[in-house]
């Protein structure tokens, strides 16, 4: 049994509707009766949208992110990432996607695109994004960071690794990643799921990228405490509120 919520109008890997703005599934072997879902929370100003709580021992929660709200962009960012710009008319599906600038060119700039939190040792998480990589813009590489503290996307603990595969250039390219959580110890408590930018070298020449269709999927023994946060469009809350909730479901 699941449940979820839509935003948007189409699931990612579900053809029957059109593009999501924000899509949470959850799968349970016993799923009781009051599980219930929050689907607002303020983190460093920013609303978000993702799974908040439930009752349930779940086995698997998994979520979506399209930026089809034509605002949202990301959770915060590391290094010279100059801006992050919610724009239209090109995407790898929907009309929306995410443009990521740098500058000045140095170091390697980390964009924050979603962020699960509540996980515990031994936690699954895979994690896809589409990338395109412009022949006069910058590359994409899809990675995950440590953080040590729920109420901040920025206390960072150290890298959790990438995928060291770079998108062809101008197509649409899914990268993807699977992680197995390490808690320290119970020092590490989430994972940011990050877009990391390579510029201005030969093969990458010049600062831009698009990303799109970012794909987030937890499982585990116990998952009552995990959510999974994007940064959503002020009054996405109030718009997902009248658009109800929707069941959907993903296979990969």
């Amino acid at each position: 049994m699941w449940i979820g919520y839509l935003l948007g109008t189409r699931g990612k890997g579900d053809p029957e509707v059109g593009k999501w703005g924000c899509v949470c599934t959850l799968s349970s072997g016993a799923f009781e009766k009051d599980n219930t879902m929050s689907i607002s929370k303020t983190i460093g100003g920013l609303a978000t949208i993702g799974i908040l709580a439930f009752s349930a021992n779940a086995e698997t929660i998994s979520a979506g992110y399209g930026w089809e709200d034509g605002n949202g962009t990301i959770l915060g960012s590391f290094g010279n990432l100059a801006s992050a710009e919610n724009v239209s008319g090109f995407a790898n599906t929907g009309n929306h996607s995410l443009m990521l600038t740098e500058d000045p060119v140095s170091g390697t700039p980390q964009a924050y695109l979603g962020w699960v939190t509540g996980l515990s040792e031994g936690d699954s998480i895979f994690a896809s994004l589409f990338a395109f990589s412009p022949s006069d813009g910058a590359s994409i590489r899809i990675w995950g960071n440590y953080t040590s503290d729920v109420n901040d996307i920025n206390s960072y603990d150290g890298s959790a690794g990438g995928e060291n595969t770079y998108p062809d250039k101008d197509e649409w390219f899914e990268l993807e990643k699977g992680w197995t959580f390490n808690s320290a110890g119970g020092d590490h408590t989430g994972l940011v799921i990050v877009a990391r930018m390579y510029s201005g070298t030969n093969d990458h020449p010049g600062t831009y990228a698009f990303v799109d269709d970012l794909w987030i999927e937890v499982s585990g023994d116990d998952l009552s405490g995990v959510e999974i946060h994007f940064a959503p469009a002020p009054g996405a809350i109030a718009l997902l509120g009248l658009a109800g909730l929707a069941g959907t479901r993903r296979r990969r």
